[in-house]
């Protein structure tokens, strides 16, 4: 059996393989854009109208950007048997939803989305291999 844990974050996931006693450490980066638009500037007026800046160009952008990412993680852990998700904030449930929108099949194998704050290497390989012992 196929048992795989990501956890994840905006930056990076990192993909842990369990496989016959095997264990396989991967680590993908997101090449997301961290975006910091600038702010409106006020009117020469007192109390003339505000420039908005638009956040839906960026928004926009980070979405394609989020799932080029997820896809890269899917073709990693397609093939699994059980799935994992662990991460800090709200990537691991972008990443959950994406797979119940774009690949069905994959839905049912997904057995945890847990938070989990920043960890070392070593602390995610002991989460997932401690969450699969204590699942099978």
């Amino acid at each position: 059996m196929k048992q795989i844990g990501i956890w994840l974050d905006k930056e990076k996931a990192h993909v842990v393989t369990l496989h016959h006693g095997d264990e396989t450490f991967e680590t993908i980066q997101s090449e997301l854009e961290f975006f910091n638009p600038k702010g409106g500037s006020r009117s020469k007026t007192r109390w003339g109208p505000q420039e908005v800046v638009q956040d839906s160009r960026y928004l926009e952008r980070e979405k394609q950007q989020l799932q080029r990412y997820f896809d890269r993680i899917i073709s990693i852990v397609g093939k699994a048997d059980e799935l994992g998700i662990f991460g800090p904030a709200e990537t691991g449930k972008k990443l959950e939803k994406f797979i119940e929108e774009k690949h069905p099949l994959l839905t049912q194998k997904v057995k945890t989305v847990k938070k989990a704050d920043s960890m070392t290497d070593n602390q995610i390989k002991a989460l997932v291999r401690d969450f699969f012992a204590g699942s099978g």
